[in-house]
């Protein structure tokens, strides 16, 4: 579905060809310089489509505001299309279930929202669960009920015929956050805090292969890891134990240049940007985009701030093997260097 009153254009991928699956990229420094020196193959096919759901502005300063909002979303998706097309193969790739394994489904309203962690995706999930009618409030909802109630249905539930339609006629939704602010998140809320899952799937093979003269307590309870500690897993090419979703790059966990979404909101600015998308949607007015933290809400939120103490703690070769971690991110999303230091 696309947003009538401003023609927000979809484009396709270039003829006879599919963009490439970011997960099977290793971004290296000619990558990177290639990335901004070669020229972007131009799309040479355009559809769009319309919803008669959408709401219309109230006033002459709503109507600003959503022309404002819409170029926005208009530059973020020819941003994402250049860098996709730059890394485009040859070999033909098709639409998989893990592919859209990270997708909820409303079909009331025909979205599709990527749940990316440490996103906003605990307050997006929220907004569905009242959409689809199975809460009248957001406020209403508990955290266990969001991730652990199995309410809301999943695109890799439905058969092909079920995921090729909605992928062609829902409003596909992607909220994306700054990398290694979405990273210190993550590390702070699984590693520094109590957790039953993280604490030994993790923080013991983390411990383990990483800390030196490791007490018995450690090994065996996995609590207390390190920020230098979890980055050297991160960053080391035989991990101990395997990728997880929450620092999963956005890039890989979402595919956007093989699922080309309609609408990329920033949590940085995504009250806004979200009551934006539900009002063109046609939800109801009542409804917003709730601000309420519900885990470890006495807690300081990671900002920009917080974000550089952690790694301060690490070297500038660690700092710059973190950003290219994420480097597709920061370049397909227009995130700026977090570092002075960074090439």
């Amino acid at each position: 579905m696309q947003f009538p009153a401003f023609q927000w254009t979809k484009h396709s991928g270039t003829p006879g060809s599919r963009e490439q699956d970011m997960g099977s990229l290793h971004v290296t420094k000619r990558h990177r310089k290639l990335l901004k020196t070669s020229p972007v193959v131009s799309n040479s096919s355009h559809n769009s489509s319309s919803s008669s759901s959408s709401s219309s502005p109230d006033s002459p300063e709503e109507s600003w505001q959503w022309h404002r909002l819409s170029h926005i979303q208009e530059a973020r998706r020819r941003l994402m299309k250049e860098v996709c097309a730059k890394y485009k193969s040859s070999i033909s790739r098709t639409i998989t279930p893990h592919h859209v394994s990270r997708i909820y489904v409303e079909d009331k309203y025909k979205l599709l929202y990527c749940e990316v962690p440490k996103a906003g995706c605990s307050n997006w999930k929220r907004i569905l669960m009242v959409l689809s009618g199975l809460a009248s409030s957001t406020h209403e909802i508990k955290h266990d009920a969001v991730h652990y109630g199995n309410h809301l249905k999943r695109l890799d539930s439905f058969d092909r015929q079920g995921i090729t339609h909605r992928l062609e006629t829902y409003t596909k939704v992607l909220f994306v956050r700054e990398p290694l602010e979405r990273l210190v998140s993550a590390f702070r809320d699984k590693f520094e805090n109590p957790n039953t899952y993280y604490h030994p799937v993790f923080g013991k093979p983390i411990i383990s292969k990483y800390r030196v003269n490791a007490s018995k307590v450690a090994l065996r309870t996995g609590s207390g890891v390190t920020f230098q500690e979890f980055m050297q897993y991160l960053l080391d090419v035989h991990r101990p134990v395997g990728m997880d979703i929450h620092w999963e790059p956005t890039s890989q966990l979402c595919s956007p240049c093989l699922l080309d979404y309609n609408f990329i909101g920033k949590f940085e600015t995504m009250e806004e940007e979200a009551n934006f998308l539900l009002r063109r949607t046609g939800a109801p007015h009542n409804l917003t985009f709730p601000s309420f933290k519900d885990r470890n809400p006495k807690a300081e939120r990671t900002s920009t701030h917080l974000t550089h103490r952690y790694f301060a703690q690490l070297s500038t070769s660690e700092r710059q093997r973190a950003y290219d971690f994420y480097y597709m991110d920061y370049l397909m999303f227009n995130y700026s260097k977090p570092f002075k230091d960074l090439y």
